[in-house]
């Protein structure tokens, strides 16, 4: 079976939307992508950091899922990454409250020697030099994915192009497509990041779905329209997650396969958001995840009827 490592923050979430307001719940890029790859059952491993501060309630959970836990650091006199926002009545735009980097200052990642020669390797969003640093502890992976954000690219533009270079998928918002590539065409845009690097680029575009760009190919993958949004934090996370978890399982990493794992990281995706947290997740069943995937399928396919 294939491996997989997964690299990004376990952390702790304060959050505040329309519908409610939480204390300080799981949350974290590490933990999403983790979650969301347990349902297809993969040989994963974390890598990140957290303080003493931190139940091991929530460290035996991740391991319960068939995560390997070796490579996640405990800091006993430090605390934990912590973030607090507050999302808009359209859940689309969000103010970050608080962020308090605490052990993830000086976070030096480390793969366990088990997890060195794994196939797929997901990045989650991090400084762009933790991420190199754990390209450059692997031996010859066969995908590596890149998640990063905007912030990023305000503060560590040529880190952050110098591991774009070393990757075979990004995955981004459109917002920050746009950004990176001073394009307004996510087509353009898409074209230039492929010349950075990337052999796919994955353009988010929240509940309008996501597009995957593979040279002069491109895939749209809708979202699905959900009655309620409750919570959006870690839906990209999760996304990014169920894509590598299905391509660690089926160990296909071509255009034709990368489409319906974007249709699992979405099946997932929109499940993450009906709750506060990791909580949708943790107690999601195979068959809701499969009734999901056939309404993805339903809302995608038709015959045309040519008059």
């Amino acid at each position: 079976m294939s491996k997989l490592v997964i690299v990004g923050t376990v952390a702790f979430d304060a959050i505040e939307t329309p519908f409610g307001k939480t204390d300080k719940i799981l949350g974290g890029a590490a933990t999403f992508i983790a979650l969301a790859a347990s349902h297809f059952q993969v040989d994963g491993a974390i890598v990140s950091v957290v303080g003493g501060d931190f139940p091991q309630a929530d460290i035996d959970m991740l391991s319960s899922k068939g995560m390997d836990v070796s490579g996640l650091q405990i800091v006993k006199d430090g605390k934990t990454f912590f973030w607090a926002g507050k999302y808009h009545n359209d859940m689309n735009s969000r103010e970050t409250l608080v962020t308090e980097l605490n052990v993830l200052a000086d976070f030096n990642p480390v793969v366990p020697s088990a997890y060195l020669d794994a196939e797929v390797v997901m990045l989650g969003n991090l400084h762009p030099l933790v991420q190199l640093s754990v390209i450059e502890q692997m031996i010859d992976p066969k995908l590596i994915v890149l998640d990063t954000m905007n912030f990023w690219m305000d503060n560590a533009l040529e880190d952050l192009k110098l591991v774009i270079s070393k990757v075979d998928v990004i995955t981004i918002n459109d917002e920050e497509a746009r950004q990176l590539t001073g394009e307004f065409s996510l087509v353009v845009a898409a074209q230039k990041i492929i010349e950075m690097g990337p052999k796919y680029v994955i353009i988010k575009k929240g509940e309008h779905g996501a597009l995957l760009f593979h040279r002069d190919e491109v895939f749209y993958a809708p979202a699905l329209p959900l009655e309620k949004v409750f919570d959006p934090t870690g839906a990209g996370d999760t996304f990014a997650g169920g894509f590598t978890g299905y391509l660690t399982k089926t160990e296909d990493y071509s255009f034709e396969n990368m489409k319906t794992a974007i249709i699992n990281g979405s099946a997932l995706a929109s499940f993450c958001v009906e709750k506060f947290g990791t909580e949708r997740l943790l107690e999601l069943s195979k068959k809701e995840l499969h009734q999901r995937l056939q309404q993805f399928k339903n809302l995608t396919q038709f015959d045309i009827g040519l008059t």
